[in-house]
């Protein structure tokens, strides 16, 4: 005899959730404003929570956390990495020729943020967000 207690199935989300989980999803990018590092959480955790529930907030959650760590993460590590080389070949003088880079790199973070946002207000007006080069991957993996 078998005493354990079935667990509930998870209800799917109205349309009207759906939008504002997927906004959410792509809002946390705010979060690093805030941390500097801990905006990807946000929508990490969406995914887990919401990942049974709505394959829409599942896309966009995802799609939310990968491009946060390439541009904000990867931004990060660039701008490090193009400031360790500078300041190193800075000493040679060939290191001034790579400040117009490096400063460019510097504004990755800044695009992140923004294109986030912009993915937010889609997903909660009702769009079918998608980022450039890792929305239709995400699109494959979560259908099947």
């Amino acid at each position: 005899m078998n005493d354990q207690i079935p667990q509930p199935i998870p209800l799917p989300l109205t349309p009207q959730e759906e939008r504002q989980w997927a906004m959410l999803a792509h809002l946390g990018v705010l979060g690093n404003l805030f941390s500097g590092f801990l905006g990807p959480l946000v929508p990490l955790i969406i995914y887990f929570v919401y990942k049974d529930r709505s394959r829409y907030v599942a896309y966009h959650s995802l799609q939310g956390l990968i491009f946060q760590l390439i541009w904000w993460v990867g931004g990060w590590t660039l701008v490090g990495i193009a400031w360790t080389i500078t300041g190193a070949l800075s000493a040679l003088l060939i290191g001034l020729l790579c400040v117009p880079f490096v400063c460019v790199f510097s504004l990755m973070p800044l695009v992140a943020l923004g294109y986030g946002v912009y993915a937010g207000i889609q997903c909660n007006q009702g769009q079918d967000f998608k980022y450039w080069l890792i929305g239709d991957w995400f699109r494959s993996t979560l259908t099947g």
